[in-house]
């Protein structure tokens, strides 16, 4: 009986340590609390590693607020002695630091508190160090640093345990969106075949968020606009079953900027409305959360003020939305909100060169080359015509009677591409025609099926002709 009773607390912790990291969080902490009550004050030892379940469950649960009271409880002077548990206690002082936006502390802790095994390096020691450590320079814009990081991990975790593992699908999601700002799109897509759904059930929200946005950025891309709206709105489905109000927002501002690409100002004004709702009230009694989510609302009203054409508006969201982004220490967001800013500043007729060049310039920096495109069409556009006076910048569509788009919503280049285009030339051929790049002549392209609401080459020129924009063919 006595071999017994001091088995039954190691089965009791060993059932929570499964329940917390699924869907049955809740049975977890249940477990611990009585585990806790029969212990009393006296064992330390169990109320930290207690202490460790439960900031599991709630890092699932994504209840960050309640995740540092418990790791701050026992973050000094830990009493775990074993290397497994001090090592999954420099995990959630990685993800401690995470949360407050402190990306280099979070990779310093990491390393100072994590145990060394003879003949093991970390790379192949601990995938779930080199997720946070990935996560991190994610965080920060560096997707080359997290491709080199992440990439063994993920074949060591893929080898242990099968390739839709929760830990490989963990390293899967934020691997492929690094790719996915290297432009390498098939491999992104490739990366998160078959594992959405083990994400969706075991995922925290950092890893599902991750692999969401970088599945709408693929659908994008592919001018597959209905699939983008059908994933964010099954991410929507997610963050309802799992009573995740981050998640939910972030799939609202998501569809809000789906829309934006297309001028749709008054579903943007919906969506912005549900995201206000979500989040009244919230920023008082949960600060932590608070302060992760803070800048998608900004995001969201900016690209419903660039939707509606209210430049000023959106040049002021923006702006408070960079403050957040630099607050928390979130690189690509900051690259991304300093572009999209230069853009609102052109359309206002103000000089936003310098503005530009510096957003492109740190994305090439840190080899980011998705982001500015991926931001806006009008963005992408003013990139590719950096060289232009700003005059020829495309400018917003302005839709015309029965909702066509007139030819005056062309710029003169746009224009020129337009009738070569008619005549069947491929980007390369326009390009020496204009003595332009091809590059240029692409988002020329790009342009013009945003503003005619096509989504090929051939029907570009069909609606140009239906419009009267281009000749009739005998």
């Amino acid at each position: 009986p006595s071999a017994g009773r001091q088995r039954r607390p190691r089965l009791m912790l060993a059932m929570a340590w499964s329940l917390a990291g699924s869907e049955r969080h809740a049975e977890a902490a249940a477990l611990v609390g009585r585990l806790v009550a029969e212990a009393g004050e006296g064992d330390h030892a169990l109320r930290c590693e207690c202490a460790l379940v439960l900031s599991g469950a709630a890092m699932f649960a994504d209840e960050p607020d309640l995740f540092c009271t418990l790791h701050d409880a026992w973050d000094a002077d830990p009493p775990l002695h074993t290397p497994e548990l001090r090592r999954l206690h420099a995990h959630r002082s990685a993800y401690r630091a995470l949360l407050d936006g402190q990306t280099a502390l979070a990779r310093l802790r990491q390393q100072r508190q994590q145990p060394s095994r003879d003949g093991d390096d970390l790379q192949q020691g601990d995938p779930w160090g080199r997720y946070l450590t990935g996560l991190s320079y994610l965080w920060e814009g560096q997707p080359l640093l997290a491709e080199s990081l992440l990439r063994p991990a993920l074949a060591v975790a893929e080898a242990a345990s099968g390739r839709r593992g929760r830990l490989p699908s963990l390293l899967a999601a934020v691997l492929a969106a690094a790719l996915w700002e290297l432009d390498r799109p098939r491999e992104a897509a490739e990366l998160l075949a078959n594992r959405l759904d083990v994400l969706e059930r075991t995922a925290p929200a950092e890893a599902l968020l991750l692999a969401y946005r970088t599945l709408v950025r693929v659908a994008l891309a592919s001018r597959a606009e209905h699939r983008a709206i059908e994933l964010l709105e099954s991410m929507q489905a997610v963050a309802q079953v799992r009573h995740m109000p981050r998640l939910a927002i972030a799939s609202l501002a998501e569809l809000v900027r789906v829309h934006a690409r297309g001028y749709r100002a008054h579903m943007c004004r919906e969506l912005c409305q549900r995201i206000d709702d979500l989040v009244a009230g919230q920023a008082q009694v949960r600060p932590r959360w608070w302060r992760l989510v803070a800048g998608l609302p900004e995001q969201a009203h900016a690209y419903a003020a660039i939707a509606s054409q209210d430049w000023r508006q959106a040049a002021e969201r923006l702006a408070a939305a960079d403050e957040h982004a630099r607050r928390m220490r979130m690189g690509s967001v900051h690259i991304e909100l300093l572009g999209l800013r230069a853009f609102v500043l052109d359309r206002c007729g103000e000089r936003s060169h310098t503005l530009l060049r510096e957003a492109v310039e740190l994305a090439g920096a840190f080899e980011l080359r998705r982001l500015l495109a991926d931001a806006h069409p009008g963005l992408g556009a003013l990139v590719a015509g950096m060289g232009e006076p700003s005059q020829s910048l495309p400018a917003p569509p302005v839709l015309a009677a029965g909702g066509a788009q007139g030819w005056s919503a062309l710029t003169n280049k746009e224009r020129e591409v337009l009738q070569l285009l008619s005549r069947n030339l491929s980007n390369k051929e326009i390009g020496r025609a204009l003595q332009s790049g091809e590059t240029t002549v692409k988002w020329h392209v790009k342009n013009l099926f945003a503003k005619l609401d096509v989504g090929s080459r051939r029907e570009v020129v069909v609606r140009a002709r239906a419009l009267g924009m281009l000749p009739a063919v005998d």
